[in-house]
C-alpha cells in the first residue's frame, strides 16, 4: 500500500485556498507518511452533495474516499421532500479484490463487481448483507447519490418508484423526473423519491458498465425497505425502465445560462483538447501528464515564466476574468477545475448557452463525439483537467489549468508553511 496520501475536496471552489484543495504534484506534494497537513478553508455560497477523496495515484481505488455534504437550511426546493440526512446519503463504488498498486500496471483492469455504502456480494461469494435504506410510507425522501468509482459508471434504478432530479454536482436543478438515472465517476445527483408503494422491501439496483455485471445474487444491488417489511431480501422485479436521464434535459435552476456571448467559439479564449490513447497511455493534445518534481502551485509561487511551468506541454496559462470555452473528444469521465456549463453534452448535436446544465464532471463521449464546456477564469491558481477513471488519470489523461499566474501570489496568500513537503519516491 502506499504510505503517502493526499485529500482532494471535490467540488469544494476553494476561492483563495487553491493551496488546500489536495491534488498531488499541482498543489502540493503528497503527505508523506509520519507527516501531516491541516486543510483550512472556507466554502460560502456552496451547499449540496459532493465528495472527498485521495488525489495520489489512484490510492482512492483502495477506499480513501466518502460523501461531503453542505447542508442548505434555505434550500429553495425543500418544499419537495421529507428527510434529507445522513440516512438517504447513497455511495456507488467499484470493488476490487487486489490492491491498486497492483492493478495500476495491469492495462484494462476491471473491477470484481460493486459496493452500495460500502456493502456489496459478488459472484461465486457469500450472501453478506447489503446496504438498507429505511423508508416510511407516505413520507418524501431527498436521496444523494454519490459516484465515488475509480471506473465503471451506474445504471441507478429503484423497483416499483419513479424520482425526481433537484441537484447535479452540487448544482441545483430544474425538476426532473426520471426511472433511471446513469451517473459517471465522481458525478453526484440528489433525487426526491416519495415512499408511496405498499409497505414491503424492494431492489436497489446500480448496474456498472462492467462485463457480465448483472443482479444474481443480489449482486450490485441494495434494499429500500419500508418500515414494517420483513428484514428479508426483496423479491421484486426491475421496473421497465420508460424515461431515463437525458443530460440534455437538465437546467440549472439558479443563475442559468453560460457565461460570454452565446455561439461556438465565442468565448474570449477557445480551447480544443485532442484524447488520444496508446499502448495504455493516455495524452492530451500530444502531452501524457506526468507529475512534476515541484508542485505547480509552488513553480507559480517561485516565479517561473507562466509558459515555462512543469510538466511541459500539461500547463496551460488562462489571463484572468476570461470566459474559456473548451472542446474534448474522444474519452469519456473528465473532472474540471470549476463548476462549469455543458452548453454540448457529447451524445447531443445542439447547444444551448441560455440553460445548460452546470456541474463538475462530465462524459466526453466516444471517437467521433465532443463535449464542449464554458467557465469564467475568476479563481487564481493552479487547477487540475483530468479524467475521473482514475486509471486513465494515473496514465496521464491529465493538464493543469493555471489562472492568472501573475496574481496567484496575493490570490493564495499566506500560504501555510507545511503545505509543502520534500519529494522523496511518493510515485514509484
Amino acid at each position: 500500500m502506499f504510505k503517502s496520501t493526499s485529500v482532494h475536496w471535490h467540488g469544494i471552489f476553494q476561492n483563495g485556498t487553491n493551496y488546500a484543495d489536495g491534488t498531488s504534484f499541482v498543489t502540493q506534494c503528497p503527505i508523506a507518511q509520519n507527516n501531516s497537513f491541516t486543510h483550512n478553508f472556507s466554502a460560502p455560497n456552496q451547499a449540496g452533495t459532493y465528495w472527498y477523496h485521495s488525489h495520489y495515484s489512484v490510492q482512492y481505488c483502495d477506499g480513501l474516499r466518502g460523501a461531503l455534504v453542505i447542508y442548505d437550511p434555505d434550500d429553495p426546493l425543500a418544499y419537495m421532500y421529507d428527510v434529507d440526512n445522513a440516512s438517504t446519503v447513497i455511495t456507488l463504488s467499484d470493488w476490487y479484490h487486489v490492491v491498486a498498486p497492483v492493478l495500476r500496471h495491469i492495462i484494462g483492469t476491471d473491477a470484481n463487481s460493486s459496493l452500495i455504502n460500502g456493502l456489496g456480494r459478488y459472484a461465486g461469494g457469500p450472501a453478506s448483507d447489503l446496504a438498507v435504506i429505511n423508508v416510511e410510507q407516505g413520507k418524501r425522501y431527498r436521496m444523494r447519490l454519490v459516484a465515488m468509482s475509480c471506473d465503471p459508471n451506474f445504471n441507478f434504478t429503484i423497483d416499483g418508484h419513479n424520482f425526481t432530479i433537484i441537484e447535479a454536482d452540487g448544482q441545483l436543478t430544474d425538476p426532473l423526473p426520471v426511472d433511471q438515472l446513469q451517473i459517471l465517476a465522481g458525478q453526484r445527483y440528489s433525487v426526491v423519491l416519495v415512499a408511496n408503494q405498499p409497505v414491503d422491501n424492494y431492489w436497489i439496483r446500480s448496474l456498472p458498465s462492467l462485463a457480465g455485471a448483472s443482479f444474481e445474487g443480489g449482486t450490485n444491488s441494495a434494499i429500500l425497505r419500508y418500515q414494517g417489511a420483513p428484514q428479508v431480501d426483496p423479491t421484486t422485479v426491475q421496473t421497465t425502465i420508460q424515461n431515463p436521464l437525458v443530460e440534455t434535459n437538465l437546467h440549472t435552476l439558479i443563475n442559468p445560462g453560460a457565461p460570454g456571448i452565446p455561439g461556438y467559439g465565442n468565448a474570449d479564449i477557445n480551447l480544443d483538447l485532442q484524447i488520444t490513447s496508446l499502448g495504455g497511455f493516455f495524452s492530451v493534445n500530444n502531452a501524457t501528464f506526468e507529475p512534476p518534481t515541484v508542485p505547480v502551485l509552488q513553480q507559480i509561487l517561485s516565479g517561473v515564466d507562466p509558459f515555462n511551468l512543469l510538466p511541459n506541454g500539461s500547463v496551460i496559462p488562462l489571463k484572468a476574468n476570461q470566459v474559456v470555452e473548451l472542446t474534448m473528444k474522444i474519452v469519456s469521465g473528465p473532472g474540471g477545475p470549476h463548476s462549469f456549463d455543458v452548453v454540448q453534452s457529447a451524445e447531443s448535436s445542439t447547444f444551448n448557452y441560455v440553460n445548460p446544465v452546470r456541474r463538475d464532471v462530465v462524459s466526453a463521449g466516444t471517437a467521433g463525439q465532443q463535449m464542449v464546456i464554458r467557465w469564467t477564469t475568476d479563481n487564481s491558481g493552479p487547477w487540475f483537467l483530468h479524467c475521473h477513471i482514475d486509471w486513465h488519470l494515473d496514465a496521464g489523461f491529465a493538464v493543469v489549468m493555471a489562472e492568472s499566474p501573475s496574481d496567484t501570489a496575493a490570490h493564495v496568500n499566506p500560504v501555510p508553511r507545511r503545505s509543502y513537503f520534500r519529494r522523496q519516491h511518493f510515485y514509484g
